[in-house]
């Protein structure tokens, strides 16, 4: 019997110190309902709960944002509800106009309420945003100088059947961008019947010819003219006799787009300068991100049309005159835009349907990743109770003999008596 080293207590001491921190863990798990608390719980475990965990706060987040996709498109829709009800209001009163049996006064006053709806039109385009993004105005719809192209054209047709002619081509081609006002300089040629000038903008054509070898009569230009136009299938070219009518019909045909035009010709060259606002014909895109992680499949695109009086073509309609020409014209104009309207709300009605079905899909892979990274990392609480039971009854039993190892070198006493 030895009383320097007490292996007995020793031993009970340490168990008891294993079963303490066994159960240390145990109570943890339980109060926390983790069963991975720190890296040294489950190394392999914790590094993949937390990709998990990743995943499934942004496919949570994925799914708000498609959520407030749905909603942009719904704001968007409603106002064109009311785009579409005031056009038809506008057919309805152009198809009156065209009939023979008003008058010119009648007429005026049908075209005020026409007027009247034009401005709504713009005041709701101007106005609709959602989250302080305008959704029909288009982009950069503001008087800030903007994108106009022109160009011109190696060759024309003099008249129908006729020879072919070679113009110098593009000597220099610029765009007005936001921040200067370019020129573009095209050079004529002296065809064997006049002198032609070609300038493209955007996609409409404005030749101007101004002399004809031998026979410079209005006739013969008129004739030139009339062949220039013919000559392009697209209907899209327009020919003159004068600068002054072109620049009128350039106006003419971009109205709000322009500032202002100056065409002049000298030394048998074009020179011509357009003063631009924004392209006011740019869609607003809106990319939707749908997904945890950044690659491109999470992406969803959403396009709507500048939705103003100018960009449905109804901005400056006339309905009213002596005759019915005006208002006969302006029928398939609304029709034209109606159509506009009708293709951007189902445009927008497909994203929706797409956006929801995209969130019933996020939703189910939150749910389902959800219930793998539980399994991973949240106690077992019945498990983990019986643990903590089975460590509870070993300390105390290990108390008890470590109490009773203590007292055993209390014998040593009665051989020393």
């Amino acid at each position: 019997m030895v009383v320097q080293h007490n292996l007995t207590a020793m031993n009970s001491n340490r168990m008891l110190g294993i079963t303490a921190k066994t159960q240390a863990k145990a109570t943890e798990k339980l109060s926390s309902g983790y069963k991975i608390n720190r890296a040294a719980d489950d190394a392999a475990g914790l590094s993949i709960s937390e990709k998990m965990r990743k995943q499934i706060r942004g496919l949570t987040q994925a799914s708000a944002n498609a959520q407030d996709g749905i909603s942009a498109v719904q704001t968007a829709e409603g106002a064109l509800t009311e785009v579409h009800d005031m056009l038809q209001r506008m057919n309805e009163l152009a198809v009156k106009a065209a009939n023979g049996t008003n008058s010119k006064d009648d007429r005026d006053y049908i075209q005020a309420e026409v007027d009247q709806l034009v401005v709504e039109i713009d005041r709701v385009a101007t106005t609709t945003k959602f989250n302080e993004t305008y959704l029909l105005k288009g982009t950069n719809a503001d008087n800030t100088e903007g994108k106009l192209t022109f160009k011109t054209a190696s060759k024309g047709v003099l008249n129908q059947g006729s020879d072919v002619f070679d113009t110098d081509g593009i000597k220099k081609l610029d765009d007005v961008t936001k921040d200067a006002v370019n020129a573009v300089t095209t050079a004529g040629s002296k065809a064997s019947a006049y002198n032609k000038y070609e300038l493209t903008v955007n996609d409409k054509k404005y030749v101007y010819a101004d002399y004809v070898q031998g026979k410079d009569d209005d006739k013969t230009v008129a004739d030139i003219l009339k062949g220039i136009e013919d000559a392009d299938n697209t209907k899209k070219t327009k020919a003159f006799s004068s600068l002054s009518e072109m620049e009128t019909a350039i106006k003419r045909d971009f109205g709000g787009d322009l500032k202002a035009v100056d065409l002049d010709v000298a030394n048998n060259k074009l020179s011509t300068k357009l003063t631009a606002f924004s392209d006011l014909n740019k869609a607003t895109d809106l990319s939707l991100h749908v997904g945890a992680d950044s690659t491109k499949d999470n992406k969803i695109g959403m396009s709507i049309e500048m939705m103003s009086a100018r960009g449905l073509g109804v901005n400056g309609i006339k309905v009213y005159g002596d005759d019915f020409e005006n208002a006969t014209a302006s029928i398939d104009t609304i029709k034209s835009a109606i159509q506009k309207v009708s293709e951007q709300r189902s445009a927008l009605g497909a994203v929706q349907n797409r956006l929801e079905h995209t969130i019933n899909n996020l939703d189910n892979v939150v749910e389902n990743t959800t219930s793998a990274e539980s399994a991973i990392r949240d106690t077992d609480m019945a498990k983990q109770m019986v643990t903590y039971s089975n460590n509870n009854i070993l300390a105390q039993a290990g108390q008890a003999m470590l109490a009773q190892a203590n007292q055993s070198n209390q014998g040593v006493l009665g051989l020393l008596r």
